[in-house]
């Protein structure tokens, strides 16, 4: 679990004035260079067997995920069975990371996974907008972390963000994780909303010094939410904050990644920028729905050389 304040950083969050004279010290990002790169990136050329390790790779950091208003607890265990075993006619596919699902249906997924090896993740915190009291925010963790989430997916109050209020937006992510126990912290950012790159990058800095396991682009709810320049700039940050503290931090981007060759595009970001210390599930993941699909298509089609169709998988 990351500490709130390392040696080097022990002063940062003294005050208000202490971690605004921090955050508005780090370097600011270069639009154009930081989306130039991303993209230069994303060219980058897959061979076949590399595509094959990439695939079964990409499955096995997914956050299975529903999170919408008409959530069933029978549509939870087909998710639940199908992040299990993505595909049934193929024992060879690696089972996803995590199904992803609101507090009350917490529950409903642990019970269908047993004690396999796929965690349970859960937001909270008035999940996506985060318009609430903090006590109700914490009440929402501490319910979906009693019914065995082994995960956490917070939002940051953009708002207090925005406002420059950042010593109140780390205080409350420091809150949710002591309410977390032992479960792991995502923070999400709705980088969508925070306008700058710059705010993007501070946002980072402020998760990660509060104590998060994983930061996190987005809710997947907004019309802007995780593009390669946006996780390529968090990428850079859970690097500097290892070199300055020894600290480990995961990455997590969200929302509108639904193809092989998105997903493979942000692979190349992992290994090019962090390297292969974050090519992991536990350091990675992709907060997804419909990728999982594709990405189980094109392995139908690099093992027979036919391409199956959407009827191949199931329909979430």
């Amino acid at each position: 679990m990351p500490t709130a304040s390392t040696p080097a950083l022990a002063d940062v969050t003294a005050s208000d004035q202490t971690l605004r004279r921090f955050l508005h010290g780090l370097p600011g990002v270069d639009p154009v260079g930081l989306e130039a790169r991303a993209a230069a990136l994303g060219t980058r050329s897959i061979k076949t067997t590399a595509k094959a390790y990439a695939i079964d790779l990409a499955i096995s950091m997914i956050d299975l995920t529903t999170l919408e208003g008409a959530d069933t607890p029978g549509k939870v265990r087909a998710l639940a069975a199908k992040a299990l075993r993505p595909d049934p006619t193929d024992r060879d596919t690696p089972a996803t990371a995590a199904v992803c699902v609101y507090p009350d249906m917490v529950a409903t997924a642990k019970e269908t996974l047993g004690g396999a090896d796929v965690k349970v993740a859960s937001v909270a915190t008035a999940f996506p907008a985060g318009r609430a009291s903090r006590e109700v925010k914490l009440a929402d963790v501490r319910d979906a972390v009693a019914a065995g989430a082994d995960e956490i997916d917070m939002v940051i109050d953009r708002g207090a963000f925005l406002a420059g209020k950042y010593l109140k937006v780390y205080d409350e992510i420091r809150a949710v994780r002591e309410a977390c126990g032992t479960a792991r912290l995502k923070v999400i950012f709705e980088t969508g909303e925070l306008s700058t790159y710059d705010n993007i990058r501070r946002a980072s800095w402020i998760g990660m010094l509060a104590g998060a396991d994983f930061i996190k682009t987005s809710t997947g709810k907004v019309a802007v939410n995780a593009t390669p320049a946006n996780t390529l700039l968090m990428l850079e940050a859970v690097r500097d904050f290892r070199e300055q503290t020894g600290v480990q931090i995961g990455v997590k981007p969200a929302g509108g990644i639904r193809t092989t060759k998105d997903a493979i595009k942000f692979l190349v970001l992992v290994n090019e920028t962090v390297g292969t210390d974050w090519l992991d599930n536990h350091w990675f993941r992709f907060g997804a729905s419909s990728l999982l699909n594709d990405l189980l298509m094109q392995r139908q089609k690099l093992a027979t050389g036919r391409y199956s169709g959407p009827d191949y998988v199931t329909v979430d």
